[in-house]
């Protein structure tokens, strides 16, 4: 398996803390399947701040001291940048770093609690620039959890978006577990990862979001995730299926 979202480096966010963290990390994610790493530590989240050339130089290292302890793990350089309107220009001046650098594929964040006025614009921008934007953990945020309906535009103009694995498979909460089901069975999900922080609170759950997804679903569709995890990191072009307008459940009586 490929994970596409990780906090797996040392030092840099409220992932990993020490190299022996990364370590670990890198050993159960390799116990589960998981060979292929990219490592997406935040940025410009009002927090932490992690450029480009900063997280190539930390990939590196780290690629080097996973060989030297025998992890037979491979991590590739990426980055979380949150959702800002300095994002065009960010990436025209070298500060942004999309997956694998050169996949053409960008994570953004957006914030927990809102949708921003301009999100629908930058994407845009951002596609105009030859980047195509993934949103990362859209099942999160409050206006999507509110209205699950507003991530269909995005989609629909050329968006991707990535679940959290630990959401699929119901560690977050019924109620978000039933709206990631919602949006897979409206097309509105391209990738599964983990957004592993560590080994213990926020681990992996890769393994049990796909057997989630095979049960539920299918192995088609399990496979359909895997595969463009592959496509990303290849810089190949990810096609999902024609996004649908949400069908509204009840959620433990809501709505």
């Amino acid at each position: 398996m490929i994970d596409i979202h990780c906090h797996i480096l040392p030092g840099v966010d409220d992932g990993a803390k020490t190299i022996e963290d990364s370590l670990a990390m890198a050993k159960l994610a390799s116990e589960q399947g998981i060979h292929t790493i990219i490592a997406t530590p935040h940025h410009n989240n009002g927090t932490y701040e992690n450029s480009k050339q900063e997280i190539l130089r930390k990939v590196k290292k780290l690629n080097e001291q996973l060989q030297s302890a025998d992890i037979d793990v491979t991590i590739l350089p990426g980055q979380e940048p949150r959702i800002n309107g300095e994002m065009s220009d960010d990436l025209e001046e070298d500060i942004l770093l999309p997956l694998n650098e050169t996949s053409g594929y960008l994570f953004v964040e957006l914030p927990f609690d809102h949708i921003p006025r301009y999100t629908y614009e930058l994407l845009f921008d951002l596609q105009i620039k030859g980047f195509t934007p993934i949103l990362v953990h859209p099942e999160r945020n409050a206006e999507i959890m509110e209205r699950p309906e507003a991530l269909y535009r995005f989609v629909k103009n050329g968006a991707l978006t990535q679940l959290t694995a630990s959401a699929v498979c119901g560690k977050l909460g019924k109620k978000i577990q039933t709206l990631s089901e919602q949006l897979i069975e409206a097309n509105l999900v391209h990738f599964i990862s983990s957004d592993a922080h560590n080994t213990t609170s926020r681990p992996f759950y890769l393994r049990e979001a796909y057997d989630e997804i095979e049960s539920k679903y299918g192995s088609a569709l399990s496979y359909f995730f895997m595969e463009n995890c592959e496509l990303l990191i290849s810089g190949e072009t990810v096609i999902g299926d024609i996004p649908k307008h949400i069908k509204r459940k009840k959620i433990l009586g809501l709505f």
